[in-house]
């Protein structure tokens, strides 16, 4: 990708474009935004991940989330990959990456509501987690080669139904997670996407994830078990990673589960996940 950074956004005529922003701290894009001092260097296409460079230096007049439902294929997430995570769980590290998939009717804007069901209202959690998005496809990709699959990073919330997941009156007598995970906009994205050339293999950047201001998970990328290159090369082993597949990484400690009592997520809550890097989602969990 030529691009270091790149956003979607509304500019001063009304058109969706896509730029790269002409600053690089991203925990700034909202506020240079709003204050109407955030300008972009063109980037020409119908996607995020088919754009290339154009000639205008456009003003930013809204920012838009950077993925949509139809530039996704899947999305393929990754359970159990936080050592902490995995202790608070009271689990045994696994030997491999355990995956499950949501729809692409799962991605949501930075900034976007989150309907939560009625079926999900009883135990809604948070997950703040580290995605990959795939910029070209591959299939038993080396991980010596991983990197190269890459067409970025995106700061992620994995929303998920605890007693669809794991309740035996709902979920029966094996844990499933494609269902309690792959409601309607449960997986909200941060407002950048971020290359490689920015953050390397992602292994070493501060995560934090605040429900209405309080700080719930704060670890690094660096506890994860099953890194980026690791994972990327897995979970294309006989399986083709199309472009635009998402893989998020998996969620540290400290999610509502864990605690006692766990702090389930309510209406009107406001969920916020930072990485160090790659921004942030911040969204109101709205029950219908």
């Amino acid at each position: 990708m030529s691009w270091s950074r790149l956003i979607r956004f509304v500019d001063t005529t009304g058109k969706v474009c896509f730029g790269e922003p002409a600053i690089n701290d991203v925990t700034k894009l909202v506020d240079e935004c709003l204050a109407g001092t955030l300008y972009a260097q063109e980037f020409v296409g119908d996607s995020a991940l088919s754009v290339t460079p154009g000639a205008r230096r456009l003003q930013v007049k809204e920012i838009l989330g950077v993925l949509r439902p139809e530039d996704i294929p899947i999305i393929r997430c990754v359970g159990l990959n936080y050592m902490a995570h995995i202790k608070e769980g009271g689990r045994t590290p696994p030997p491999h990456p355990s995956l499950f998939i949501k729809p692409n009717t799962s991605i949501a804007a930075y900034n976007e509501d989150i309907p939560i069901p009625q079926i999900a209202q009883d135990s809604v959690d948070y997950e703040g987690e580290l995605s990959v998005v795939i910029g070209k496809t591959g299939r038993n990709i080396p991980m010596e080669t991983a990197l190269d699959y890459v067409a970025g990073y995106v700061v992620a919330n994995d929303v998920s139904c605890r007693s669809w997941q794991k309740d035996p009156r709902k979920a029966g007598g094996v844990p499933q997670w494609c269902f309690s995970k792959g409601f309607d906009k449960f997986a909200p994205l941060g407002p950048v996407l971020v290359s490689p050339k920015v953050v390397g293999a992602a292994d070493n950047l501060r995560l934090q994830t605040l429900v209405n201001g309080e700080v719930r998970q704060d670890t690094n990328t660096s506890d994860l078990l099953f890194n980026v290159p690791h994972l990327i090369s897995f979970l294309s082993q006989g399986t083709t990673l199309e472009k635009g597949t998402i893989i998020m990484t998996g969620t540290p400690s400290g999610v509502a589960m864990g605690m006692t009592p766990p702090k389930y997520l309510k209406a009107g809550d406001i969920v916020e996940v930072s990485i160090e890097g790659l921004g942030s989602t911040k969204n109101i969990m709205a029950f219908e």
